[in-house]
């Protein structure tokens, strides 16, 4: 696989220095780019592990592990393929009908195809459990209505999965009852509306939905077995790369700072670093796991929880330690970026506290 890094490598240094694009931190959410998806899809780079029957290069979990990891390291602007390609299309391998796969996986391969996700709620949050949003049964198909927040990039994408409530609440099992669905961004009774952040940046999305007709080929997997879906889809949410590195462009900027004196030196940077390296090769076991399809959402609620705290702890560090009379103007940008998007590092995908109760109860803690 070394080969192939290199290979990534030096393909994302070339395209950055012709001015393609420019070295952000966090980009797998705001880097939005339908051009270079498309780019990465015809070098293979997309559905790495989609089989090669539906559009995909049937390449391993780990394989892919060596290219996200490059592309998030070299702040490339992956987000417009990002969540169809981690998480849409291996739950569509592995719960989706026929027809779904042969109608969304070539897309996704070629990147052309973005989707969302609809799980978190207002007043829910990452308890998906309280999910509200009801799917209530109708001639051909289910009626869908409630509301979805923090959807990412829902203004851009063209469906999302949406997990809804398909039978009342049981107060004994609060996971019973629960289905998901492939809903079109696009079809009556969607209405998107932006949650903008304080540096005036437009990615999240609150999406109502008012009696909304999913025709029965749409539903995804098992009416009744959404909470085994979403467990099986947040294994390959919460444990990739974009968990720890996605301010990694800002600490190459302060280890080049210290390396050339333009930064005061600090042990804590060895500190980080240590980190990175540990939540790396914990990374990679998830990969492996994946691979080897067995259960890993404890494993990658515990890669998530440590690795975005990680990347929230960097753009501190580098706050801390920055001098404003220094005026290096890419260390400035992309510390503004990092301590912007900053707040959202321990929220999406879950929130910290929940991830605990996740992995308490994982590893049998009482």
């Amino acid at each position: 696989m070394t080969a192939l890094r290199l290979e990534v490598r030096s393909f994302l240094r070339e395209t950055a220095q012709e001015g393609v694009f420019a070295p952000g931190v966090d980009t797998w959410l705001t880097g939005w780019d339908e051009d270079f998806s498309r780019t990465l899809a015809a070098r293979g780079w997309i559905g790495m592990t989609i089989p090669t029957e539906y559009g995909g290069r049937g390449r391993t979990h780990l394989e892919r592990f060596v290219v996200t990891e490059e592309l998030l390291a070299a702040g490339a602007p992956v987000a417009a393929h990002w969540i169809a390609d981690r998480q849409i299309a291996p739950s569509l391998l592995a719960f989706g009908t026929e027809e779904q796969k042969q109608r969304y996986l070539p897309k996704i391969a070629a990147g052309e195809a973005y989707f969302g996700i609809g799980m978190s709620e207002p007043d829910s949050g990452s308890d998906l459990a309280s999910v509200r949003t009801k799917a209530v049964r109708v001639d051909g198909g289910w009626q869908i209505t409630g509301n979805k927040v923090w959807t990412s990039n829902a203004h851009r994408s063209h469906a999302f999965f949406v997990l809804a409530r398909s039978a009342p609440q049981d107060p004994k099992n609060r996971h019973q009852g629960l289905s998901q669905f492939i809903v079109d961004l696009r079809s009556p009774g969607v209405d998107i509306r932006p949650i903008v952040s304080m540096g005036g940046s437009h990615h999240f999305n609150e999406v109502f939905l008012q009696d909304v007709l999913v025709p029965d080929e749409s539903v995804l997997g098992t009416i009744g077995e959404g909470w085994k879906q979403v467990n099986h889809e947040l294994g390959f949410e919460r444990s990739g790369p974009e968990r720890l590195l996605s301010t990694y462009q800002l600490f190459t900027e302060v280890v080049d700072g210290m390396r050339d004196g333009s930064l005061r030196r600090d042990a804590n940077l060895g500190r980080l670093f240590a980190r990175l390296t540990g939540l790396h090769r914990m990374s990679l076991a998830v990969a492996g796991a994946l691979q080897r399809d067995e259960p890993a959402d404890t494993a990658a609620a515990l890669v998530k929880l440590l690795g975005t705290t990680t990347e929230g702890d960097l753009a501190e560090f580098a706050d801390l330690i920055s001098d404003d009379t220094l005026g290096a103007e890419r260390y400035e940008r992309l510390l503004r970026e990092s301590l912007i998007q900053r707040p959202g590092f321990t929220l999406r995908g879950g929130t910290n506290e929940v991830l605990r109760g996740v992995i308490a109860r994982g590893l049998g803690m009482r």
